[in-house]
């Protein structure tokens, strides 16, 4: 009996070897797969850090990657119809120091924002003048926050993400008609595929435009990140296995990130339940500005104050 047990011991300890190296190895080819750029650099005058850690989300209109039938599935349109690279969502995600919930701001991409080297002009600007650098050190100098992490996806890496999870439910007040991105949701609660998701995070088909966007893209991320972090998803490798791959081949990081600093950022996303707060960046209307077009122009006072209480890990004011 005693030597069973021992040979019994001996090949369980092999099998969680095994299983370790496994998932040593597939930890090191996911975190060696992400896409890295440099996102987040220095400059002269740069913010101190100050209080938590803040992460830029970005969602790209990129179509790189994506083949004809995938840009038909999508309605995202051909690189004719959208050359170059622009951000159809900037969020801005506050992890504070302490125990405190996790903070979700929208930046409007028409927000009007003086971008370092090219003066006044629409937020997504910065992206298309400079990339991530850019586009990092634009909202810093806008909000006076400092940015530790960038976390980038395009079109079809976040479509693909939605189906591997088996969809995601969303509740609509009102249906939503679209027919420039051929997009048709009834009222009602039902689990988006990920071309609808797609749709319903790009359509500014709506009298509030950008603004009811960005409440859209707030609403669903909110649901994305609970329905990827549910026991659902996460126990069930039929599920959580094409995710994470799908997620390493769709995401862009910062150069100096890694897999740990995302898993911690799947960590606070878990908190989504439990209290995150989401925002929008105070408008205090918009104007025709000549050489840019239509801008919104932030509620400054309003704003300040905004940023000011998640600079010092203090509650929003109202």
């Amino acid at each position: 009996m005693r030597k069973f047990l021992r040979r019994a011991i001996r090949s369980l300890t092999r099998a969680l070897v095994v299983l370790a190296l496994i998932a040593l190895g597939g930890t090191s080819y996911v975190d060696h797969a992400l896409t890295r750029v440099p996102a987040v650099t220095d400059y002269a005058g740069r913010l101190a850090p100050a209080s938590g850690t803040n992460w830029l989300l970005v969602g790209s209109d990129s179509r790189a990657g994506l083949s004809q039938e995938e840009e038909q599935d999508l309605v995202t349109g051909g690189t004719a119809d959208a050359a170059g690279a622009r951000t159809d969502t900037v969020m801005l995600l506050h992890i504070p120091a302490g125990s405190g919930a996790p903070t979700l701001v929208s930046l409007p991409r028409d927000s009007l924002v003086d971008i370092h080297g090219h003066g006044p002009d629409k937020l997504n600007a910065a992206y298309s003048s400079g990339g991530p650098a850019l586009l990092s050190r634009t909202v810093e100098e806008r909000t006076g926050l400092r940015i530790d992490h960038y976390l980038e996806i395009g079109l079809g890496g976040f479509a693909g993400v939605v189906d591997a999870i088996g969809g995601v439910r969303i509740c609509l007040p009102q249906p939503i008609e679209d027919p420039k991105i051929s997009l048709s949701l009834p009222a009602g609660c039902r689990e988006l595929t990920g071309p609808q998701a797609l749709g319903f995070v790009r359509t500014r088909n709506f009298a509030g435009g950008d603004l009811q966007r960005a409440e859209h893209q707030r609403q669903f991320l909110t649901a994305l990140v609970d329905k990827a972090t549910s026991r659902e998803v996460l126990l069930n490798p039929l599920s959580s296995v094409p995710m994470t791959w799908r997620l390493a081949d769709a995401v862009t990081i910062g150069d100096p990130d890694h897999l740990d600093d995302l898993g911690q950022l799947g960590y606070q996303a878990s908190l989504v339940g439990t209290g995150l707060t989401t925002a929008a960046v105070p408008i205090g209307g918009s104007a025709e500005v000549p050489g840019v077009g239509s801008v919104l122009r932030w509620d400054e006072p309003r704003a300040a104050a905004l940023f000011d209480a998640l600079r010092h890990d203090r509650p929003l004011p109202p």
